[in-house]
């Protein structure tokens, strides 16, 4: 079974891949939705959050303000450094422990933050990138997300460039055109891998 990370920045449309990908039949772990569920009420990670940050970042059922604790770490690199410690031991076992359960002929796991070390850890055969231009991704950002322009563009400026992410991973699927472009692109990676579906 192959294991492939889908990386990209945001607006470039990784779910959009991620989503035509689970249309052809394969598994796909989101890191996103991991992390999500590694800060349930009561799980270690929400535990440590909360003994880190306080009662402050928890709504008033208990769970993680995530809009309130996101807001923090976007503002403070120090904040940052302390989520990622807390949250990615979990965030990785995680993601270790579903792909060891996965069946079939390929996994995907959508990680928008992949790293190099990312391959030991997962044990990857490859890593894609979906990549769009920063144009494009702050069109998609102020059309269909409804950030403010400032907004977006601060959450764009954040994060690896285009050029960065480029260099560590093996093939990069340019999503500046249409979903059946995106579909076609898709198809020519699977077609080469042999796994034309899940």
């Amino acid at each position: 079974m192959k294991r492939i990370a889908i990386a990209g920045g945001i607006g470039a449309g990784k779910t959009a891949a991620t989503d035509r990908l689970q249309e052809l039949g394969f598994e796909v772990i989101d890191a996103d939705e991991v992390a999500r569920r590694v800060v349930d009420v009561g799980a270690p990670a929400w535990q440590a959050l909360r003994d880190a940050f306080g009662d402050a970042v928890l709504n008033d059922d208990r769970s993680l303000d995530r809009a309130f604790a996101a807001d923090i770490v976007f503002h403070d690199p120090t904040a940052l450094k302390r989520l990622n410690q807390i949250t990615h031991g979990h965030i990785g076992n995680e993601i270790v422990r579903r792909l060891d359960e996965t069946k079939g002929s390929a996994v995907f796991i959508a990680l928008p933050l992949f790293r190099p070390e990312h391959r030991e850890i997962f044990n990857l055969d490859e890593a894609w990138a979906i990549q769009a231009s920063p144009e494009i991704a702050l069109r998609r950002l102020l059309e269909y997300r409804s950030f403010s322009e400032s907004d977006a563009r601060a959450r764009l400026a954040s994060q690896m460039t285009n050029e960065e992410r480029e260099r560590i991973v093996d093939h990069v699927i340019w999503n500046n055109g249409t979903l059946e472009q995106l579909d076609q692109q898709l198809q020519a990676q699977l077609h080469r891998l042999g796994i034309d579906h899940g």
